[in-house]
């Protein structure tokens, strides 16, 4: 009678209902979690479970039944009523012998456990049968999928997991075979990585995006946030607009494409399918809540970037500053990383003369010459007044003062000099004693006349 697999379960549940005097359940997986469709005898049961809590996840996870004599010995066991003395525990197999749930069964009143398993087994195998019959487990709504991945939005940590999680949910709220996000940064717009091994389709609409470039892609974010969400209609024989045609070109027949974010710092989501579909309103509607939820999380992460990088950084020069650095110098390998303390010769005269502002501008001026002297990989940070280190990664210490003099004469670019102590981590020093000889390195250049580097002993 039953016409949905829900149904199934239901019936089942009601049927057995008459003759056991029991708390029945059927769970069924449903995405990646056991999910409570039919239950009787109980005041309260747990709408889902995860698999392999408990004797039913037990039981799902090993497709091997269980009876269990004394419930009181399992700590995991849900606790459905308080009364529950005895249990019986069978999988819900599908043809192939694969679990799709369970029948769980509890007595709170002395039963012959042994007959009720055999009547489970064969219940359980009916039901099975019957479940995929008509189509197999429920699967979640598009609705559902959408709190789901909303939930994953929410507890992404970093903007290439938000996009990554984005992406997929695309795919999986809209049922179209491909999704590409298009997010504008400083050097304009760009395409977000794919989320995880893309399909053919969506391979094809990243290479046209790719070779349209930077304008192109700016064309149809300006065009999506103008006027709003759209979608194709499902009809052959009409010719994309210009905007979409690099999508059209790579053989997309179904496009839906949603604005995100603001217009002059958001970007836009186009999902698409090589079939010929027409998209319905609650299609988009969700894809638009979906597109809502990504940029709020990822307006989020970046105002929390932005707000660790103010914590960690100087606010003058933007160099980081002490904290990042202790926790850099802790990192400092023996004998390979070196330290360059930096002071800049007579910057108490330059502000006592000319004032702060004159001497802030100094520093500024001398922090981006310093940063430019420096290789790729190399660290700067101010950590006093007028007081900088470099942190640099060398082979010997002949290359470290090599680099210490390539920053003198960056000083002396922009008409200042400097005084740099360089010092290598010794085995078993403590960060902070190496920085201290580099300092005692800093203080012998001072005494040489300033303008110039000295090289802390081995």
């Amino acid at each position: 009678m039953a016409s949905t697999a829900v149904e199934a379960c239901q019936w089942t549940v009601t049927a057995l209902a008459r003759y056991a005097p029991a708390t029945i359940s059927v769970l069924l997986e449903v995405a990646g979690r056991l999910r409570c469709v039919a239950a009787t005898g109980a005041w309260q049961v747990f709408s889902t479970v995860p698999p392999g809590t408990g004797v039913v996840g037990r039981v799902y996870a090993s497709g091997e039944g269980a009876t269990v004599a004394d419930v009181s010995g399992d700590p995991d066991r849900p606790p459905v009523r308080p009364d529950v003395t005895a249990e019986v525990c069978v999988p819900v197999l599908d043809p192939a012998g694969h679990p799709i749930g369970v029948l769980d069964l509890q007595w709170s009143e002395p039963v012959e456990l042994g007959p009720w398993r055999e009547t489970a087994e064969v219940v359980a195998a009916r039901l099975g049968a019957r479940i995929m019959a008509l189509g197999g487990p429920p699967e979640e709504s598009r609705s559902e999928k959408l709190l789901r991945h909303a939930a994953a939005l929410t507890a992404a940590t970093t903007e290439r997991d938000l996009r990554t999680v984005a992406i997929r949910a695309a795919r999986e709220v809209s049922t179209l075979g491909a999704a590409v996000l298009v997010l504008a940064d400083g050097t304009g717009p760009r395409l977000s990585d794919p989320a995880d091994s893309p399909g053919e389709l969506e391979s094809r609409i990243r290479a046209a995006l790719t070779g349209a470039g930077g304008p192109a892609l700016g064309r149809m974010i300006s065009q999506a946030h103008r006027h709003g969400a759209g979608y194709t209609l499902g009809r052959a024989g009409h010719p994309p607009t210009e905007e979409y045609r690099p999508v059209a070109d790579a053989g997309a027949r179904t496009l839906v494409a949603v604005p995100v974010g603001p217009p002059d710092g958001g970007g836009v989501l186009l999902v698409a399918d090589e079939r010929l579909l027409q998209p319905d309103p609650t299609t988009v509607n969700l894809l638009e809540l979906l597109a809502d939820q990504a940029w709020t999380c990822l307006d989020r992460l970046r105002t929390l970037a932005r707000l660790c990088e103010q914590a960690n950084s100087d606010p003058l020069t933007g160099l980081r500053h002490t904290g990042p650095f202790g926790q850099r110098i802790a990192r400092a390998t023996p004998d390979r990383t070196a330290l360059l303390a930096i002071d800049v010769d007579g910057f108490k005269t330059v502000n006592d003369t000319y004032g702060h502002q004159a001497g802030d501008r100094l520093l500024v001026g001398l922090a981006r010459a310093l940063e430019a002297a420096l290789r790729q990989g190399d660290e700067l940070y101010r950590i006093g007044g007028d007081e900088f280190v470099a942190v640099i990664e060398v082979n010997r210490p002949e290359e470290a003062v090599r680099i210490a003099e390539r920053l003198t004469e960056a000083a002396r670019g922009v008409g200042r000099t400097i005084s740099v102590g360089v010092a290598l981590p010794r085995s078993g020093e403590l960060p902070e004693q190496t920085l201290q000889r580099a300092d005692q390195a800093l203080y012998a250049a001072k005494r040489q006349g300033r303008d110039a580097v000295h090289l802390s002993a081995a």
